[in-house]
């Protein structure tokens, strides 16, 4: 469990206030950095619809603000989460877990799944501060949306840090401290008290502007141009590029979930997928493929089933 109270960082910052440069050495000295990513959900989706997004960016900032770890990026995509942290690996893995253990709980009130993401194991990676790996991994994770065909570029991203670095204009919104208690729970669905200054951008959730370290980020990167670089150059990146893939942004599985239910109604009475029959299940498929070029992996996250099993049933005639 996370409480606040005094973060073991704080004399850290306070010493880093009135520095112009953060070197890496400066960070290998006092804290290391960690990938933390999940496995991707192979029969299903973490995000189901917009709302569940929401609730992910703020059950982010409800345990950033009493995690002695730093975030310096992360993006939530609709079945796995990636995260770098500043910090001890302990304290690494504390917040991942924590995480996974409130937005589970969120959905299985939500929607009735009972021990969601028991399953999805973590991966927690030591990224070193020699060369320009560190460089690299954020900008793995800031791409991820790209490689997902779900958007041009990640600043287009709304679900983590993609529009976060070298934005010219301040962030604006609503600050925390205006809120009510009531207001603020039901917005971060937390008991969690949140630091006054904090924003609530339009969209309805923590702005990760008010958590992340993007001091940290800028100084790393030193200017836009030299992080266009890294973005451009990624393995993610790379990976839309061998593709094939057109550069147009596919159909999210938030699109696809919310015609499921219609679709299968309209085309054999029923609003369930796993109610119809093999043959049923093939028309289906086939149906979402051509309405939005879905590929398999996709079909398989959205209707719930392994990969095996959709292209089981998409090869049959």
């Amino acid at each position: 469990m996370f409480l606040i109270g005094i973060n073991p960082f704080q004399s850290y910052l306070e010493r880093r206030k009135s520095t112009v440069a953060l070197t890496k050495v400066d960070m290998k000295k006092e804290i290391e950095l960690w990938l933390v990513t999940t496995d991707h959900l192979k029969d299903g989706v973490w995000f189901r619809e917009e709302e569940d997004f929401k609730v992910g960016m703020n059950y982010v900032a409800v345990i950033a603000a009493g995690s002695p770890v730093f975030i310096l990026a992360f993006i939530l995509m609709s079945n796995h989460v990636h995260f770098l942290f500043l910090g001890s690996r302990e304290k690494a893995e504390a917040f991942i877990d924590e995480f996974k253990r409130r937005y589970s709980n969120y959905v299985r009130i939500k929607y009735g799944t009972a021990k969601f993401l028991k399953k999805n194991s973590v991966d927690i990676q030591p990224v070193p501060f020699d060369g320009e790996s560190a460089e690299r991994a954020l900008a793995y994770i800031q791409m991820n949306c790209v490689a997902a065909n779900i958007c041009l570029h990640p600043t287009q991203y709304l679900w983590g840090t993609g529009n976060l670095f070298f934005n010219a204009t301040p962030p604006s919104g609503t600050r925390v401290d205006t809120l009510s208690d009531r207001e603020r729970m039901r917005l971060t669905r937390s008991k969690t008290r949140l630091p006054g200054h904090w924003l609530i951008g339009n969209e309805g959730y923590i702005l990760p502007s008010s958590y992340v370290r993007t001091d940290y980020v800028e100084r790393l990167f030193r200017n836009p141009k030299r992080m266009d670089y890294f973005l451009k150059n990624s393995s993610k990146a790379r990976l839309r590029l061998q593709s094939g893939e057109e550069n147009q942004p596919s159909f999210k599985d938030q699109t696809l979930l919310s015609v499921l239910p219609e679709l299968c109604f309209k085309l054999f009475g029923v609003s369930s997928f796993r109610e119809l029959g093999d043959s049923q299940k093939t028309e289906v498929l086939r149906q979402l493929r051509f309405r939005f070029s879905s590929n398999t992996h996709q079909l398989a996250r959205v209707v719930g089933i392994s990969y095996e099993e959709a292209a089981r049933l998409m090869d049959s005639k």
